[in-house]
C-alpha cells in the first residue's frame, strides 16, 4: 500500500503533523492538493513536495538543474512533442528505452501512450519539479542555440548596413516575421530567467546593444545583429501599442505577456537617439514585487518603529531616493499591511504597477490633465482613511497633500532627495511654508537597495584599514565578527544574489519640528536626527557587512563614506 504524501513528508522531517493538518484543512477549504496547499501556505519546499511525491508514486526524482543533458538525448524528443506535453528526456536505457522527466504523475496514463506510440519507444518515468521541467524546456527546446539559430544562418552578416534616426519607419517588410517575433520573445525570457528588473534596448553607432538589469547592476548580453535594429524596435512597439509612425517624440506603452507559465507585465518608455530609438522595458513581475514587510530587509528596531508609524490615523509618510531603490515596493508593503475591510485606501500612481485586491487606484493621466494634484483633491470627497500619492513633484500637489494630511487622513508618498532629512528642505523649497512641513510629516525614510552576496560562494576574508575606515569601522570593533567578499559562481551574478534594502527612518520629535519651522539646513536636521537615535543608510548597510549579508565594496558603491563626516 503506497504511504501518503503527508506521511512521507512527516517521516522525512520536512513538516510536522500539525502542518500537516492544517494544509489538509486549506486545501479542504480552497479544493486544492496537499502539495499545493503546503506551497501556498509555505510549510514546504517545491523539492521537498516533488520528492514526497516521487516516493508516492515510487518514481525517481530527476534533478534538472543538477547536470547538463547531452544533445542526443535531447534530440530523441522533437521540440513540439517536448512543449506540448511538457517532458524532458533525461537518460537512455539501452537500444529502445527513454527515461523522461514529468512534472504532474497525475497527468500522464494517457499521455505516455501518445508519446510511446510518436518516439517509438519504450518510457521510463521521473518525476520533476514543474519549475525545473518549464526552465529545462526554455533552456534544451524554445530558446537553445542562441540568435543564430533563431534568425537562420546569415544572422550575423550586417553587410554594412548603418542605421541613423530616419533610416527605417514602422513599415518595415520583416517587422512581423516569426524570426523576429521569437527574437523579441526570447529576449524578454532571457531577461526573466536571469532575474532583470529591465531590459534596455539601445541603438549604437554600428550594432544594437542589448543590456539587462539584474540587482540594480547593468549588464552587456549577446546582442542582435545591427540590421535587425528596425524589425526589432518596430516589434517592441507594436507590442506596446505606441504609434508606429512617430520617430521624434518618447512614447510610453504597456505589454502583457505570459512567460513560463506566468503572466508578467513590461512597462515600456521609448526615446529617440542620434542612432534610433531606445528602448527600456520596465518587468513588472506581481508574485516578485509584492513583499511582505518582514523581508524588506528592516532591522528588527526600524521594523518595530515603522510599524508603529504607519498605524497612525493622520500625518505624511514620506520614502525617498533615486529611481530604482525599492521606494514603491516599500510603500505597496505598508499598504497591503494595512489593507483591512473597515479601512477605505486610495492611490493615485503613474502607472499603476501592481494591482491590489481591496484597494481603489487610480492613475495618472497627464493627455487629459489628470495629475496627482487633481486626483488627490477629488480623493477627498471619497472619504478615505489612507491616501496613497506615488510622488510629490510640485508645489501643488505637496500642498494638497499636506492639507489630506491636517484633515484627518493619513498619506503615503515618495520624494526624489538623496536622504531623509533633506526631504524637509526639499519640500520648503517647493513653496511649502514651513509651519505646514513641520506640522503634517510624521516621518521620513530613506532607502536604498544592496547587493546580497552569493551564500554559495562567497569567502572569508580580513578587509584593509583603508577599507573599514571608509565605512565608519575600525579593525578593532570588527575583531571576532568574520567579513566576506563576493567570489562568482554558477548559481549568481559576480558573487551576488539577489538584494535587500538599507534604510535610515527619521521620525518628527518636537525638535526636528522646530528646527523645520525655523528653516534649519539639512545637516542640522541630520545630526539632530542621527542624535535622537536614527540610524544612517550606511550604518544600517554596515549591520548587514557584520551579519555575513554583503560586503564592503557593495556599502562604498550604493552610499557615501562622507556620511559618517560630522
Amino acid at each position: 500500500m503506497k504511504k501518503k504524501v503527508g506521511e512521507i513528508l512527516v517521516e522525512k522531517g520536512w513538516a510536522t503533523p500539525d502542518q500537516i493538518e492544517k494544509a489538509l484543512a486549506y486545501g479542504k477549504a480552497e479544493n486544492c492538493r496537499i502539495g499545493e496547499a503546503l506551497l501556498n501556505l509555505e510549510l514546504c519546499s517545491q523539492e521537498q513536495i516533488t520528492r514526497a511525491l516521487a516516493i508516492h508514486n515510487q518514481l525517481p526524482f530527476a534533478n534538472l538543474g543538477k547536470h547538463v543533458i547531452a544533445q542526443d538525448i535531447i534530440d530523441l524528443v522533437p521540440k513540439e512533442v517536448a512543449i506540448e506535453n511538457q517532458i524532458i528526456p533525461v537518460a537512455k536505457k539501452g537500444e529502445r528505452r527513454l527515461v523522461v522527466a514529468i512534472g504532474d504523475p497525475d497527468d500522464y496514463a494517457f499521455k505516455l501512450d501518445n508519446i510511446r506510440f510518436i518516439l517509438g519507444l519504450d518510457l521510463d518515468c521521473a518525476l520533476a519539479m514543474p519549475d525545473a521541467i518549464e526552465e529545462a524546456l526554455d533552456d534544451y527546446y524554445r530558446l537553445a542555440g542562441g540568435y543564430d539559430s533563431v534568425l537562420g544562418e546569415d544572422a550575423g552578416s550586417d553587410e554594412d548596413v548603418e542605421f541613423g534616426r530616419g533610416d527605417y519607419t514602422g513599415e518595415d517588410a520583416d517587422a512581423n516575421d516569426a524570426p523576429v517575433i521569437k527574437l523579441v520573445h526570447m529576449i524578454i525570457a532571457n531577461a526573466l530567467k536571469s532575474g532583470a528588473s529591465d531590459i534596455h534596448i539601445e541603438p549604437m553607432e554600428h550594432h544594437l546593444q542589448v543590456r539587462y538589469r539584474i540587482d540594480g547592476v547593468c549588464q552587456v548580453m549577446d546582442s542582435p545583429p545591427k540590421k535587425l535594429q528596425g524589425p526589432v524596435l518596430s516589434r517592441v512597439k507594436i507590442m506596446s501599442r505606441m504609434d508606429m509612425a512617430e520617430k521624434r517624440r518618447p512614447q510610453d506603452g504597456r505589454i502583457k505577456i505570459k512567460i513560463q507559465g506566468k503572466e508578467i507585465d513590461l512597462r515600456v518608455s521609448v526615446i529617440p537617439t542620434v542612432h534610433g530609438e531606445s528602448i527600456v522595458m520596465r518587468i513588472l513581475d506581481k508574485d516578485a514585487g509584492l513583499v511582505d514587510l518582514e523581508k524588506l530587509g528592516f532591522h528588527e528596531s526600524d521594523l518595530k518603529r515603522f510599524n508603529r508609524i504607519i498605524k497612525r490615523p493622520n500625518g505624511i509618510f514620506l520614502v525617498t531616493g533615486p529611481t530604482g531603490s525599492g521606494k514603491t515596493t516599500t510603500l505597496y508593503s505598508a499598504l497591503m499591511n494595512l489593507n483591512k475591510p473597515d479601512t477605505k485606501i486610495i492611490t493615485a500612481e503613474h502607472p499603476i504597477e501592481y494591482n491590489l485586491t481591496g484597494i481603489n487606484q487610480s492613475e495618472v493621466r497627464h493627455e487629459i490633465g489628470l495629475d496627482f494634484s487633481r486626483i488627490l483633491r477629488a480623493m477627498m470627497r471619497q472619504a478615505p482613511n489612507i491616501i496613497l500619492v506615488g510622488e510629490i513633484r510640485d508645489r501643488e500637489t505637496a500642498d494638497t497633500a499636506i492639507q489630506a494630511a491636517l484633515t484627518g487622513h493619513l498619506v503615503f508618498s515618495t520624494l526624489h532627495t538623496n536622504d531623509a532629512p533633506s526631504a524637509l528642505t526639499r519640500l520648503i523649497d517647493m513653496g511649502v511654508k514651513p509651519f505646514l512641513v513641520a506640522s503634517a510629516v510624521l516621518s521620513i525614510m530613506g532607502q536604498r537597495l544592496i547587493r546580497k552576496l552569493c551564500p554559495a560562494c562567497k569567502e572569508p576574508y580580513e578587509p584593509a584599514e583603508t577599507e573599514l575606515r571608509m565605512i565608519g569601522l575600525t579593525s578593532t570593533e570588527v575583531q571576532g565578527q568574520e567579513i566576506f567578499r563576493p567570489v562568482g559562481c554558477d548559481k549568481c551574478s559576480a558573487g551576488y544574489k539577489g538584494r535587500l534594502g538599507i534604510y535610515e527612518l527619521l521620525e518628527m520629535s518636537p525638535d526636528l519640528r522646530d528646527l523645520t519651522f525655523n528653516k534649519s539646513v539639512s545637516k542640522d536636521l541630520r545630526n539632530k536626527a542621527r542624535s535622537e537615535g536614527m540610524v544612517t543608510l550606511q550604518e544600517d548597510a554596515v549591520r548587514k557587512l557584520l551579519a555575513g549579508i554583503t560586503s564592503v565594496e557593495e556599502i562604498l558603491r550604493v552610499t557615501h563614506s562622507s556620511e559618517f563626516a560630522g
